[in-house]
């Protein structure tokens, strides 16, 4: 089977002044179709650099990102937004949903770049609700629910436009235990059962058990794949 992600002596710098901050180091990986990894390490590691990579969201500065067929770097930056809002569902640690807006409109947001008519966004969002167990709160807005709540949203708005990748910044880490499993749960059910691939940064080794692989990150390099 070929990778659905493959990154290929990938390493990211920044300059800061006078000076260049390298954060990731050669890194070689390949994720499966449907795989779900965690990536965990020390603070500093690498861990959103490298799924910033991986979603389109930043650029290398050596070595390719590929996902499918694009090679990431040989797109522009117009081009790259619009593979992103085809091919990849962001879910961060705190929800960035829009406050004014119900959980419907809230989930409905990525399907207004498609050209989908009004009434086939409403039903392709009541779906991805009801896929989190959220169709009786599709009318209360983000500050009406509780936190796990408001992540269970934001999940349903990360894959309601149907993407490859699930790319996951800390999901759980603004919730209780209870809550975190729970939503941990829902995204082992959109990968089991919907076949999302996911990529998910955490610093929690029970939220890392739910993942089919761990991969660790020390200093901006891999230090060893863990399969479950």
């Amino acid at each position: 089977m070929s990778a659905l992600v493959k990154l290929n002596g990938v390493s990211k710098s920044f300059i800061r002044g006078k000076e260049e901050l390298r954060v990731l180091t050669d890194i070689d990986l390949s994720i499966e179709e449907g795989d779900f990894f965690a990536l965990m390490g020390p603070s500093g590691s690498g861990k959103t650099t490298l799924l910033n990579l991986i979603g389109g969201l930043d650029t290398t500065t050596a070595g390719y990102v590929q996902v499918g067929d694009t090679r990431l770097d040989e797109l522009s930056s117009k081009a790259l937004a619009k593979w992103r809002s085809e091919h990849v569902g962001f879910v961060f640690q705190f929800y960035n949903l829009l406050p004014v807006l119900t959980a419907q409109r809230n989930v409905e947001l990525p399907l207004l770049l498609t050209k989908l008519s009004r009434s086939q966004r409403k039903s392709n969002a009541a779906t991805a609700l009801k896929v989190v167990g959220l169709e009786d709160r599709a009318d209360h807005r983000p500050g009406e629910l509780s936190g796990g709540q408001q992540q269970r949203v934001a999940i349903a708005r990360a894959f309601v436009a149907d993407p490859e990748i699930l790319v996951c910044d800390e999901p759980t880490g603004d919730l209780d235990r209870d809550t975190a499993d729970e939503i941990l749960g829902l995204l082992e059910l959109l990968n089991r059962d919907h076949g999302k691939t996911i990529i998910m940064v955490t610093h929690d080794p029970k939220a890392a058990d739910h993942a089919s692989h761990v991969l660790h990150l020390d200093k901006g390099r891999l230090v060893d794949q863990v399969s479950a």
